[in-house]
């Protein structure tokens, strides 16, 4: 069976920042991420460590609310309100119903 297609550049919510794998580590969470923890929630936090593990090799998922927060036991208010502060920190980007991780070399702290 054959992967799916990469998305199209235009299909990115920020096509300026998609995420590649760190250097020097194996993880598709960045491990520079827990220094932009500080001051974060703990629904942020989950919300910043699940899409990872939902989204593609750019860092796009297209995971809802919902299903977001079944997955990790959370309302979901609580899951639209941790991408909202993660939007606004630029950890990630949103387009309904696409979130994008982004790369951290452009993010605000």
């Amino acid at each position: 069976m054959r992967p799916p297609p990469a998305p199209a550049l235009a299909d990115l919510v920020d096509p300026a920042r998609v995420r590649t794998r760190p250097r020097h580590h194996f993880a598709w969470v960045d491990p520079r991420r827990r220094d932009r923890l500080r001051d974060r929630r703990l629904e942020a936090i989950a919300l910043v460590f699940f899409l990872p593990l939902a989204a593609d090799t750019h860092g796009l998922s297209f995971w809802s609310d919902a299903p977001i927060a079944r997955k990790l036991g959370l309302r979901e208010g609580d899951v639209t309100q941790a991408r909202d502060r993660l939007i606004a920190t630029g950890l990630i980007a949103y387009r309904d119903p696409l979130s994008q991780i982004l790369a951290l070399g452009d993010a605000r702290p």
